[in-house]
């Protein structure tokens, strides 16, 4: 963990879906190195404990929350231990490949438990809370994929659009309670998930296949989930407090191309 510029997120709870790895993980840590206290809602708790001891190691305070997010009772009973939440980060989301031939309605309705009704479930637990609590700070995981044609993606982009739309839903409907909502679009982001997807998908080719997506994006490599976490601690602070309903692509000019 990095020494901090700041501690904006002092005296202030934060929960982060997915945390255990890559991009979520990545959140974790940045903001517990500005204060906040983080809870860890993942559905491999064991990956959520590494997060948590990498937190507790450098200082901070941490705790991990077991539960699937598709799931409307686990989430539920998660957010009830709860006794204060200021800031929700909904990062927890699986991907998928397929065109709308090749994409199965199981496929679909995999995608839609974990993409668009796990958000929505943390959405509706978390503003509530917040409501109570005075207001708060929700920052929804979006995609580029929510905004352009990407090949191959059908499913996957289908539930990142309704991400982005739901953020905007919430902005609107919650301002005057205080709650500010946001997006973030990245284009690829290097995490566990794309080694693993090459090691699997392209067995012995992982180096130059890894070269071909880095080329994707004009600036000439995949993001760091700790860019992503630069921006998501600028949004969710108060230096952010007169921007809300808004998506903002990470992405390296890849929508430059488009």
């Amino acid at each position: 963990m990095t020494t901090p510029a700041s501690r904006r997120f002092d005296n202030r709870h934060a929960l982060v879906t997915g945390g255990g790895s890559g991009i979520g993980q990545a959140i974790a840590l940045r903001l517990a190195s500005e204060g906040a206290t983080i809870s860890i809602l993942e559905l491999r708790p064991e990956a959520g404990e590494e997060t948590a001891s990498l937190i507790r190691r450098a200082g901070g305070e941490a705790s991990v929350l077991a539960a699937d997010v598709s799931d409307t009772e686990s989430v539920r009973t998660a957010f009830s231990g709860l006794e204060r939440l200021d800031v929700l980060i909904n990062n927890a989301g699986i991907a998928h490949v397929g065109n709308v031939l090749t994409t199965t309605p199981a496929d679909l309705d995999r995608l839609y438990a974990v993409n668009v009704r796990g958000v929505y479930h943390c959405l509706h637990f978390a503003v509530e809370k917040m409501i109570a609590g005075g207001g708060g700070v929700i920052l929804n995981m979006a995609s580029i994929a929510s905004k352009v044609g990407i090949p191959d993606r059908f499913a996957y982009s289908m539930t990142k659009g309704a991400v982005l739309t739901m953020t905007l839903s919430v902005a609107r409907d919650f301002v005057e309670k205080k709650i500010r909502c946001n997006c973030i679009c990245p284009a690829r982001v290097h995490t566990p998930f794309v080694d693993g997807f090459l090691a699997k998908t392209y067995p012995g080719k992982e180096a130059e296949m890894f070269a071909k997506l880095a080329a994707g994006q004009p600036i000439g490599r995949m993001g760091e989930p700790d860019e992503v976490a630069s921006l998501a601690a600028f949004l969710c602070s108060d230096e952010a407090s007169f921007i809300t309903g808004s998506a903002y692509d990470l992405d390296g000019g890849f929508t430059l191309l488009r």
